[in-house]
């Protein structure tokens, strides 16, 4: 069995790769992580007339109707690009969102939006501290209008709309979780930006103040379309953590054969190499693992929960691993705001929480394995 990318994809994945060299070079990285924009406008813009925002929606919907392995493709591309947009909330978590529940009424109003680059979405799901779960949603939803705080919210201070998960029962099971969807424009929505490690990638509180909302998907089954998100979400992340780690890992090699010390590269030190080679093994162990992942995701297979998982904790330790080594390689220079190594640890860091902890997706992985042999 092939798991490599056709030869369509990787003409793809350079077409995208030279586009974000040219458009999202480090310095325009800096303009949002330093100032006061909280997206690159241009860039998303860019995006959409490439058809990168709608290459996994079908045509019938804006989109380009390619698939997850050509969405992969761009998300790893994103990654190596430390892209400062509201990709990964739109892309990966509203728009699957609404491609799994949505009425046909939603995705026709939502998901040309999104292709296009007119529309910004986003998942509110977590509320404060820890990771996902049923018992963890407090916001309430009644008549079809919803009352609570999420936090922190992806893109929340940007978004046109978002996906909520509401309580709805109170019976203590995972029934008792329904999803709706809002258009933050139409108000009852306060939205307040949160500090986060990573600037170029914004977080949100969201308050919920009697807004209307209309159900996504059927009532009760709010849960189990969230987990099917989550999975999908974390093979497509994976991909942008892969593409960041072999970037960081770059730039470590790069600089351990230009920087001279006592009269020769310190890449030639074995200390230096042995760090450098820990990083290519992570990177390239947590690629195996997307790799699979995306086999699964593409095909809707059975071992899509293990995959997912899997991928999610390779690539997160991978990218982490890489960020933080990519540091030491650098010497004292690789702590200064000069150099563009804080820059990828920043991503490291925001994405290993984006979707739940690294210990929530191992104990995730454990329990849909033991519930897999006990079948």
């Amino acid at each position: 069995m092939n798991f490599d990318f056709s030869d369509d994809q990787k003409q793809l994945r350079d077409q995208a790769r030279k586009f974000l060299s040219e458009k999202c070079p480090p310095e325009a990285v800096r303009t949002v992580l330093d100032g006061k924009q909280p997206y690159d406008k241009q860039l998303w813009k860019g995006l959409a007339e490439m058809g990168f925002l709608g290459v996994a929606i079908p045509e019938d919907f804006g989109g380009a109707g390619a698939g997850h392995l050509e969405l992969c493709v761009i998300a790893e591309e994103m990654g190596r690009a430390l892209a400062p947009v509201p990709f990964s909330s739109t892309v990966y978590l509203a728009a699957e969102a609404l491609l799994l529940a949505g009425s046909d009424a939603q995705k026709q109003k939502w998901l040309p939006a999104i292709a296009s680059g007119e529309a910004i979405g986003t998942l509110a799901l977590f509320e404060g501290k820890g990771n996902p779960s049923p018992q963890s949603v407090k916001l309430t939803a009644s008549g079809g209008i919803l009352n609570g705080v999420k936090k922190p919210v992806a893109d929340g201070a940007v978004a046109d709309f978002a996906v909520v998960a509401a309580r709805t029962g109170s019976s203590g099971r995972e029934t008792d979780v329904s999803l709706f969807l809002v258009d933050i424009r139409g108000g009852g929505v306060e939205a307040k930006s949160l500090t986060n490690v990573d600037p170029s990638r914004g977080q949100a509180e969201l308050i919920f103040k009697n807004c209307k909302a209309e159900p996504l998907g059927a009532a009760g089954e709010g849960w189990s379309i969230v987990s099917q998100v989550l999975d999908r979400a974390a093979v497509l992340m994976a991909f942008e953590q892969v593409g960041g780690a072999d970037r960081a890992l770059e730039m470590g090699r790069d600089y351990a054969l230009d920087r001279i010390a006592f009269g020769r590269p310190i890449g030639s030190f074995q200390a230096v190499k042995h760090m450098l080679a820990d990083m290519y093994v992570s990177a390239t162990l947590a690629r195996s693992n997307c790799y699979y992942g995306a086999w699964a995701l593409s095909t809707n297979a059975s071992e899509l929960p293990e995959a997912a998982a899997a991928a999610r904790i390779s690539a997160t330790q991978a990218f982490q691993h890489c960020a933080k080594n990519n540091i030491q390689v650098h010497g004292g220079m690789g702590f200064t705001w000069e150099f563009d190594c804080h820059m990828y640890y920043r991503r490291a860091s925001a994405t290993a929480l984006g979707l739940g902890s690294l210990s929530y997706w191992e104990d995730a992985l454990i329990d849909r394995m033991r519930k897999k042999n006990a079948a």
